[in-house]
């Protein structure tokens, strides 16, 4: 009896030696914005905010104290490596973009971003002009025509 308690005691020790292979999951991280060289290179001086918003999403930060000044922070942590952290800053004056700095750099003048194509066509499908919504009920009043209004 003394043996089993023994060898049992000796058992349970040792099990608490191999905790390290024992690790619950763990999720990657990602946090913030991720700034591409692509992206940081369509930024012009001269962009409203609203472009820029448009090409590099939301800010992360927006200090309430500088105005002009836009953070994107990108923070992805994968387990077993190094967080890879990056900083991107925007800066304005007079509500067009003024310059960047980060760890992310635009491209110079001298080797512009190729040219985006400025539309694209949509096909819509084909419905005839008269014809009601497809979402409209039966029976519903139809909209009059431009520059006419219900009595």
């Amino acid at each position: 009896m003394r043996l089993r308690l023994i060898v049992l005691a000796a058992a349970l020790v040792a099990g608490c030696s191999v905790t390290e292979r024992l690790n619950p999951y763990r999720i990657d991280i990602r946090q913030g914005n991720f700034v591409s060289q692509e992206q940081a290179s369509q930024l012009r001086p001269g962009m409203t905010r609203d472009q820029v918003r448009f090409l590099l999403g939301t800010p992360m930060l927006v200090d309430p104290f500088h105005g002009d000044r836009w953070d994107y922070v990108y923070y992805f942590k994968t387990r077993g490596r190094e967080p890879e952290e990056r900083k991107f800053a925007v800066y304005f004056q007079d509500g067009k973009l003024a310059r960047v700095s980060g760890d992310v750099v635009a491209a110079d003048s001298a080797h512009p971003a190729p040219e985006l194509p400025k539309s694209r066509v949509i096909d819509l499908g084909e419905a005839p002009a008269s014809a009601p919504p497809a979402d409209a009920p039966a029976g519903a009043p139809e909209a009059p025509p431009a520059g006419e209004s219900k009595p």
